[in-house]
């Protein structure tokens, strides 16, 4: 067994999706524990609505470093790109980020980077 796979291991699985109309998943999210503290979630569909706010609660519950794999993520709204970008900024790992997404997070990053140091200079 390849030394990269030895820890990888499958310590639950969140499956999160929202159907339309036409009974389709807009979004699923595995948590893969890759070793102790080391865990990825993998998204794939859409990211939008709803499956922003369960995002962001999975994300306040880990504790470990986060990697987040977008490779199969279709389709992301305003608020899951923030979030992106938030999480980012926190230390979280975007991996697999489609370009036009990572140009969107990039974008908020900068907005995000521009207000906290609005408000850092307004405290003094």
């Amino acid at each position: 067994m390849p030394r990269a796979n030895k820890y990888r291991i499958f310590m639950s699985l969140h499956l999160v999706c929202r159907l339309h109309s036409s009974n389709t998943m807009t979004c699923r999210i595995d948590r893969v524990v890759i070793a102790p503290g080391l865990l990825t979630l993998h998204i794939s569909g859409q990211i939008t609505g709803k499956d922003v706010d369960l995002l962001r609660s999975l994300l306040e519950q880990e504790r470990s470093v986060v990697a987040i794999d977008l490779k199969d993520v279709l389709l992301v709204d305003r608020e899951a790109v923030k979030l992106l970008a938030l999480s980012e900024s926190n230390g979280a790992e975007l991996r697999n980020c489609p370009a036009y997404i990572r140009e969107w997070v990039t974008r908020a990053r900068a907005v995000i980077n521009a207000s906290e140091q609005e408000t850092e200079a307004s405290d003094y």
